[in-house]
């Protein structure tokens, strides 16, 4: 049977499982909130795997992958640091909602910033979302055929549409439900994999580990990117801080831990997998053909599975989140069933647009959402977990300003429409130049945080009578 009708046959089968899966009940409460039909919240095991698997999405597993490829074992970590964002995303959570009482990132940054800190946020988040359908879309298409051809096109549009499908049903309890389901198929499949690997020959650990040898490799200058952007990075994902405000104390916090080694293991094994095959690789062959040729269509098709897997627990996931930003978080509409899907088919026609009318570069779209989401790193620092309750405006605002500023140079060096920075600073591999870009964020939003904590401070004493 030819790999694509076995890959259509595994849609169509999340896809009717999804359904099956889906509660039929529950109202606003389940779609919304992610509480089952009878009220419960899901329990570790159900909210760790649904972390994960919407966390291992299928921009991750090729971004992880190709990394490895061109950059040895140091891309390999570099794109699974990002991972340590469930650690962090575990400490904002505890002081967010346990130790400041909030329900929502909404109401902590309208308190401490009014309406303009709220409206920031939801524009990063609202294109964070936007990225993820965008992203996820683009690697099914690409699995089924060349980008423009008819296959490609189909397959974008049924798979989209099989996941907004269950989606528009359940909302976000379906998403966590099938999450679980989804996860332990991907992981059977990705276990598969790596025995087919093994079972190739010739690999071995030690070139593995000594695959990136220059400490210029892009592969480290990316890491130490990582390490800064996982301070901010899970507070702007609206899938994990929405996984945050469902369960207990304890049920919550032991699914982030539990999601972070698991989710590093498995990124890690999709990237060094990348390795193995950049070692191994002939002159001009790219990382799907290397793979292709030394484990076999079988082990490929296994590989492909595992990207269908992770985009549609991905999809359902950002639907989910997308519907209750603009309904429960946003307020543009009442929180109906109805107004939440239409938010959800909102997002995917933008994802779609975005698809056929946008950028094609997988891993720009995570560097540019994580560059953008730096600004909420001093707020994280200072207004979360220092506790500070007056920090001015004009703070926040230049963070922010800093932040969307350093996105777009980014974006323009990345994709060749500029080369300001390198006449500037000499460099030429844009890996190095978004760690100049991200070291700046952090000292411009830093700074003018403490600078206007100094400035209040002064004029506190000057008022106090002597």
């Amino acid at each position: 049977m030819d790999d694509t009708y076995i890959l259509a046959a595994l849609v169509a089968l999340l896809a009717v499982g999804g359904l099956f899966l889906t509660p039929r009940s529950g109202g606003v409460e389940a779609f919304f909130n992610g509480k089952g039909p009878d009220g419960r919240a899901p329990g570790v095991l159900t909210l760790a795997l649904s972390q994960v698997t919407t966390w291992i999405f299928a921009r991750s597993i090729m971004n992880a992958a190709i990394l490895g490829f061109f950059y040895g074992i140091g891309g390999a970590l570099a794109y699974a640091a990002y991972y340590l964002s469930f650690l962090t995303g575990a400490w904002i959570i505890r002081s967010l909602r346990f130790r400041h009482g909030y329900d929502s990132v909404q109401r902590f940054l309208t308190d401490r910033f009014g309406l303009t800190g709220a409206a920031t946020y939801d524009f990063v988040v609202g294109l964070r979302l936007l990225s993820e359908v965008f992203a996820n879309l683009l690697v099914i298409g690409l699995i089924f055929g060349a980008a423009g051809t008819s296959a490609y096109t189909i397959a974008i549009l049924l798979v989209g549409a099989a996941t907004l499908g269950y989606s528009l049903i359940g909302g976000l309890s379906a998403s966590i439900r099938t999450d679980a389901a989804q996860m332990t198929l991907f992981l059977a499949a990705l276990f598969a994999l790596l025995i087919a690997a093994f079972g190739a020959g010739g690999f071995e650990a030690a070139p593995i580990l000594a695959s990136t040898p220059e400490i210029e490799n892009p592969g480290w200058v990316l890491l130490a990117v990582a390490l800064l952007q996982v301070w901010s990075y899970p507070l702007h994902d609206p899938v994990m801080m929405d996984r945050g405000f469902i369960a207990n104390r304890r049920t919550t916090m032991a699914s982030f831990y539990h999601a972070a080694w698991i989710s590093t293991l498995c990124i890690l094994a999709f990237g060094v997998l990348g390795v193995w095959a950049g070692l191994n690789k002939l002159d001009g062959e790219g990382f799907t053909d290397t793979l292709s040729r030394l484990i076999g269509g079988g082990p490929t098709l296994l590989f492909n599975a595992a990207l269908i897997i992770s985009c549609m627990s991905t999809l359902d996931s950002a639907f989910s989140s997308a519907a209750k930003l603009t309904v429960v978080d946003m307020r543009l509409a009442k929180p109906t069933l109805r107004n939440g899907r239409i938010a959800m088919a909102a997002f995917m026609i933008g994802g779609l647009l975005l698809v056929f009318f946008g950028a094609k570069d997988l891993f720009d779209a995570v560097a540019v959402s994580g560059t953008a989401s730096m600004f909420l790193a001093p707020v994280v620092f200072f207004s979360l977990w220092m506790g500070r309750t007056d920090v001015p405006l004009w703070s926040y605002v230049t963070a922010f300003a800093a932040a969307m500023a350093a996105a777009v140079i980014y974006f323009l060096e990345a994709g060749g429409y500029s080369s300001l920075m390198t006449a500037l600073t000499g460099l030429e591999h844009k890996y190095s130049k978004l760690l100049v870009l991200c070291v700046g964020v952090l000292g411009v939003g830093c700074g003018a945080f403490a600078l206007g904590l100094a400035m209040n401070a002064r004029r506190g004493q000057a008022a106090t009578p002597h």
